[in-house]
């Protein structure tokens, strides 16, 4: 397949849709905004891409919670549809207000009988952050993340704070590899505030499902796919290309 497909759902408030054309776009792929309201009219669109995204921004105003109508609709609506696509080994990629849609939608974890088994909540000094931060990648199965060490990306969100409903569910995906981003200092190094932004458990700042082909992560790699766009690019030298365009390009060159 020469030029895989993507499609990036746009939804009243989403403000990251043509950072995410243009990231994929400059990584080889064929990317392409659809509104969520066209795809609920006709599901079967979803066959003519092999990639999906929901990208960062303020899905409805994240007036109910952050995602949280974004997820009802895909959970409700297309849930069935988006099942059969990832089961069919295409990828999915959430990022900040996208990661908080998949997991509320359960696309990353299904919820048990309990109800769901982690969430992204408020950050937990209370306000939002916008700054850029550094991760650490273990990328495991997943995907979009091969070849990654250690990535410096900027954030911009009021609920990043990933909280699971148990301590065991956190070590449960520790153990399954799932935890494949955590927020990270210069030099690798776990911490307070502000090297973890928002008081995520376990400084979780990127999750993936068991299979490794759907991604959420609060972090917009999107923002850094050209190197001019770091803020300090003069002062440290103009790098070959961003940090965040590798995990476009893995997603592109894994239908290749």
């Amino acid at each position: 397949m020469p030029q895989p497909r993507v499609l990036i759902l746009r939804a009243p408030g989403a403000n990251c849709d043509v950072e995410a054309q243009f990231a994929f776009e400059q990584a080889g792929g064929l990317a392409e905004r659809l509104h969520i309201n066209r795809l609920r009219e006709n599901p079967k669109l979803l066959h003519q891409y092999q990639i999906l995204v929901i990208p960062g921004g303020f899905a409805y105003g994240d007036d109910v919670a952050a995602g949280k109508i974004l997820a009802n609709q895909l959970q409700h609506f297309l849930g069935d549809a988006l099942r059969r696509f990832r089961d069919r080994e295409k990828l999915i990629l959430g990022i900040c207000n996208g990661f908080q849609v998949l997991l509320k939608a359960g696309m990353i974890m299904p919820p048990d009988d309990d109800g769901p088994l982690a969430t992204l909540a408020h950050n937990a000094h209370g306000r939002f952050e916008d700054r850029w931060i550094f991760m650490q990648a273990t990328a495991g199965r997943c995907v979009f993340l091969k070849g990654y060490q250690r990535l410096h990306l900027p954030i911009a969100h009021g609920e990043g704070n990933f909280v699971c409903r148990q301590e065991w569910i956190l070590k449960g995906l520790e153990q399954a590899g799932q935890i494949v981003l955590r927020y990270v200092d210069s030099e690798g190094k776990p911490g307070p505030f502000p090297i973890n932004p928002n008081g995520s458990q376990g400084d979780v700042a990127g999750v993936c499902d068991p299979s490794g082909r759907v991604l959420g992560l609060m972090p917009h790699p999107e923002r850094h796919v050209l190197p001019t766009q770091h803020p300090q690019w003069t002062r440290h030298g103009l790098a070959p290309e961003g940090d965040g365009l590798r995990l476009f390009r893995n997603a592109v060159e894994h239908f290749r």
